[in-house]
């Protein structure tokens, strides 16, 4: 008997807002139970595919089927900044469309099954990134759905968090998609990939581990590259025919024109480079040069032990060239600590004069959403003017012309978390805060910024849950919350 398809894309064409083709006649399937990876460059399309799963979004051309009585909910990257303001409580009501009188007792079990631990009364923006991404995931699956969306649902986990993520994905007996850079995480529970070609626009199927596809899709590139190779070279030798032919008159002229056709039907057959091959460039971030002595001071640190705030003193004073790891598990305080940080709170933190404070925002709150992304770094951008070196360091992050006009808003959390890259490089800042600033981006882009970190000159803290990007970087010192 064949296994019974839950999900169906037969042809399908999307572009949006009617501008920015993302797919063009897409066609794939998933069965009932399966858990799959969704592939894909930042800005390929990843989550308005699932706006498409979802009916938010309205495909241009062909059909998307869902088995009939089949339910649909998702655990976003983030939460959404107006629900900031709500009680956890709160939060998960808006999961239903009426009153449901046993919530507590659905919200008492979806945050066992997720390993949260908040009161229900807690605002949701005081959550830390953990267990907001823990709370994303919570809100999904008290909607009790068929089909199971997960965008980059590791994003500010710890370890602990991850292991128990997956358990949990192991033993669910619906049908899962997940968006995730997290490769190992991908590969211990994913048994197929739908590989979205930014290029083509086209949804490639592979059956397989994450491992073993992430192979399969490589040698392939390595395959169209030599075929590339192969084509470049005859098409060249056929340009320098088509030359000398073309000056020697009767036939030989007529030979010319049957070669410069046959020239340029090679060139068509030519392969393109995928787009997933690009990665950002090598960049340094300019330290500010007019700063010197202690950048920063810290006096005491305001840390959570079982929903409890203690403040411990802490002597810590940063040079040029220090760098700190903030670690700890999810809910201690760490990204509280790195706002503290970046708003210079008098009672515990003293910012050495003139210093200019780069903040990389796990929730991007540092980007103004409203703001054109031109505005965004140009707002931003140290003693030059020049518009021509503003556009090449954000083409360095894959941020491009058509990009620059599009309200940050319309940027997918990959490009925000680019943007936010290039910003620091035009600020030239003498103290760096980074929290988590793995999340969102490709893994191809990881090692390029754990380097352009290590080349820095100016001061850094930093929080990272992604212990490969970790090990990369030379700390001097590392802070550990639990030790405190």
């Amino acid at each position: 008997m064949a296994e019974e398809v839950i999900l169906r894309f037969d042809e399908v064409t999307f572009e949006y807002l009617h501008k920015k083709p993302l797919l063009d006649e897409a066609s794939f399937c998933v069965r009932k139970g399966a858990k799959i990876t969704l592939m894909g460059q930042n800005g390929a399309g990843k989550s308005s595919l699932f706006g498409l799963i979802r009916g938010e979004l309205k495909s241009l051309k062909g059909q998307i089927s869902i088995d009939k009585g089949s339910t649909i909910a998702t655990a976003l990257q983030v939460v959404a900044r107006e629900d900031f303001e709500l009680t956890v409580a709160e939060y998960f009501a808006k999961a239903f469309a009426q009153v449901q009188p046993n919530l507590l007792s659905l919200v008492s079990k979806v945050m066992r099954a997720v390993n949260l631990e908040v009161p229900t009364d807690r605002k949701v923006g005081e959550l830390s990134g953990g267990q907001q991404a823990r709370l994303l995931l919570a809100f999904a699956l008290i909607q009790n759905p068929d089909i199971l969306l997960l965008d980059e649902p590791t994003n500010n986990l710890d370890e602990k968090g991850i292991d128990h993520l997956i358990n949990f994905l192991i033993g669910y007996d619906k049908t899962v998609i997940v968006i995730s850079h997290d490769a190992g995480f991908l590969n211990c529970f994913t048994e197929g990939v739908l590989y979205l070609d930014i290029f083509t626009k086209k949804i490639e199927t592979y059956v397989g581990d994450y491992y073993s596809v992430v192979e399969e899709i490589n040698a392939r590139i390595e395959k169209e590259q030599k075929k590339n190779a192969q084509l470049e070279k005859l098409i060249q030798d056929r340009k320098e025919k088509v030359n000398f032919f073309a000056h020697k008159g009767g036939k030989m002229r007529k030979l010319a024109s049957k070669l410069k056709e046959e020239t340029e039907e090679l060139e068509e057959n030519m392969v393109d480079v995928r787009r997933e091959d690009k990665t950002i460039r090598d960049f340094t971030i300019p330290a500010q040069e007019d700063v010197s002595g202690d950048i920063v001071t810290i006096s005491s640190i305001k840390i959570m032990r079982e929903g409890e705030p203690e403040t411990h003193p802490l002597e810590k004073v940063l040079h040029k060239r220090s760098r700190m790891l903030v670690c700890g598990p999810n809910g201690m305080g760490k990204s509280t600590f790195l706002k503290s940080l970046v708003s210079a709170d008098k009672n515990n933190v003293k910012i050495g004069e003139g210093v200019r404070v780069g903040y990389y925002s796990q929730d991007f709150s540092a980007l103004d959403f409203d703001q054109k992304v031109f505005d965004s770094l140009k707002s931003v951008m140290i003693g030059s003017n020049d518009e021509q070196l503003m556009r090449s360091v954000a083409a360095g992050f894959l941020i491009t012309g058509n990009l620059m006009e599009h309200k940050v808003s319309y940027l997918s959390e990959g490009q925000k978390g680019l943007l936010s890259f290039a910003r620091l490089v035009l600020m030239q800042p003498g103290l760096l805060i980074m929290d988590e600033p793995t999340n969102h981006i490709n893994f191809r882009h990881i090692p390029i910024i754990a380097e352009a970190l290590n080349k820095y000159e100016g001061a850094m803290i930093l929080v990272s849950h992604m212990q490969e990007f970790v090990d990369e970087i030379k700390f001097d010192e590392v802070l550990d919350l639990e030790k405190i």
